[in-house]
C-alpha cells in the first residue's frame, strides 16, 4: 500500500501534499510536539516539515519508510530550532492532554487522570529513553526504523527500549 502511495508521491503537486499532509500531519505534529513541548513551535515544525518534504522529496530513496523519513526531517527540523534563539524565549508545556468522549465523567476523569500519570513518567525518563520509546509505542517503527533516524546500532534501541520500558514499569 504504501508503494502505491509513493508513486504518486513521488510527482509532488499541491495535490499529492495535501494528501501527504493530510496522512501523515497529525504523527509529524505530535512528534513535533513531544520534541518541543510547544503546540505553537510544534506548528512551525510541521509546516517546515511539509514544506522541505515537498522540495526535497527527491532525496527520499526509499531506504526507509516514507513516514520514518518525514520523522527524520521532523526531528531534524526540531532540534534546529531548539538550537536557535527563538526557543529560548519559548515557554515549554510540560505535555499535551488528548482530547476525547467517555461515556461518563467518571470514566473521563480516570482515562485522563491514568493518561496523564502515564506520560509524567515517560516524561520524567532520560531523553535517550523517552526518544526511543515514543517512536516505538506511539509511531510503530520497527527497531531498525528507530536506529536510521536516531543514527545509532539496532542493539543500542533493543536496550533502550528494554531499560525504557523497565523504569516505567517500576514507577507504575
Amino acid at each position: 500500500m504504501e508503494s502505491d502511495y509513493l508513486k504518486h508521491v513521488m510527482e509532488m503537486d499541491a495535490g499529492a501534499l495535501r494528501d501527504t499532509m493530510d496522512r501523515y500531519g497529525q504523527d509529524v505534529w505530535n512528534y513535533a510536539f513531544f520534541l518541543t513541548g510547544a503546540r505553537d513551535l510544534a506548528d512551525d515544525i510541521a509546516q517546515d516539515v511539509f514544506i522541505k518534504a515537498y522540495y526535497r522529496i527527491g532525496s527520499y530513496r526509499g531506504q526507509s519508510s516514507f513516514k520514518t523519513w518525514l520523522l527524520a526531517i521532523t526531528r531534524n527540523t526540531a532540534f534546529s530550532y531548539r538550537r536557535s534563539a527563538f526557543l529560548r524565549k519559548v515557554k515549554l508545556l510540560p505535555h499535551a492532554a488528548e482530547t476525547g468522549t467517555a461515556a461518563s465523567a467518571e470514566n473521563e476523569y480516570l482515562d485522563a487522570h491514568y493518561t496523564d500519570e502515564i506520560w509524567d513518567i515517560i516524561m520524567a525518563l532520560p531523553a535517550r529513553y523517552r526518544e526511543v520509546l515514543v517512536l516505538d509505542i506511539r509511531y510503530g517503527l520497527t527497531g531498525e526504523e528507530i536506529a536510521a533516524l536516531l543514527g545509532i546500532a539496532h542493539g543500542t534501541v533493543k536496550s533502550r527500549l528494554h531499560r525504557a520500558r523497565a523504569k516505567v514499569q517500576r514507577q507504575l
